[in-house]
């Protein structure tokens, strides 16, 4: 049985590869500053795009994106804010979430475009 750690770590692994295959550009992966993370930093044409990734082994916590609440959402606008502005990008932002079961070794997807606002 994999640890909470290597179940994350292959679901990022599996949602950078599908963004990829979404034509997606890979900008950053694990982006830290002292209190937070952003798990995947990415363009989509002229868009940035903040992906919060969230992995289980199964359902039995619920889908993986139940887990981006309000709270969670507020810490990756914030992350975002501080990425953009020491980086001087001057894109729009969307904020997306990619939700991964690992069965076994197989990753089922479901990418939420745009899952949530910071002006919500």
């Amino acid at each position: 049985m994999a640890t909470k750690m290597e179940t994350g770590k292959s679901g990022e692994l599996a949602a950078v590869d599908f963004l990829k295959s979404l034509g997606y550009k890979i900008l950053q992966t694990n982006w830290k500053v002292s209190f937070g993370e952003i798990d995947i930093i990415a363009r989509d044409g002229d868009l940035l795009v903040i992906v919060e990734v969230k992995t289980r082994q199964n359902l039995r916590h619920g889908n993986p994106e139940e887990a981006v609440n309000y709270a969670k959402q507020r810490k990756l606008v914030n992350l975002a804010d501080i990425y953009i502005s020491r980086n001087k990008v001057e894109l729009e932002t969307r904020f997306d979430i990619v939700a991964v079961i690992m069965d076994d070794e197989n990753a089922r997807i479901t990418h939420h475009i745009n899952a949530f606002s910071p002006f919500d």
